[in-house]
């Protein structure tokens, strides 16, 4: 089951069978099925927060990701800032729909096993991210 929250925020506009339907494809991808997912939508003052209280890091961030997966069944709290996600629109030139796509893969693709703390990590998720925007798109 996929889940979509609030904390103190209006939900964006989501078309959610079609999202939630690209989630599992991205997952069979990476040969992973999909349990119990909730994207909660925050503040940029709430994911400071939790930054801060549970990766102690004191910066803003678009997105945090709570992996509760078990072997090949993928399961997490994905904690997303919309107010980041907006600023990143703005910075990169694009939608703000396609960057919260983006932002909605990037910790589907953490579950499934993918990481981004190197440059060259990080420009392969990019590509990872880019080739799940592009089948969302078709």
């Amino acid at each position: 089951m996929i889940q979509y929250i609030t904390e103190e925020v209006t939900l964006p506009s989501i078309e959610k069978q079609k999202i939630n339907r690209w989630i599992k494809e991205t997952a069979a991808e990476y040969d992973r099925k999909i349990s119990e997912i909730a994207f909660i939508f925050c503040s940029d003052k709430k994911i400071l927060e939790m930054n801060n209280q549970y990766l102690h890091h004191n910066y803003y961030t678009d997105i945090i990701t709570f992996d509760y997966s078990e072997g090949k069944v993928i399961s997490g709290d994905i904690f997303i800032s919309l107010d980041t996600v907006k600023s990143n629109a703005e910075e990169f030139k694009v939608s703000f729909d396609n960057e919260l796509k983006r932002i909605l893969i990037h910790g589907i693709l953490h579950l499934c096993g993918q990481d981004d703390k190197t440059p060259e990590l990080r420009l392969e998720m990019t590509e990872k991210e880019n080739l799940a925007l592009n089948r969302l798109i078709e």
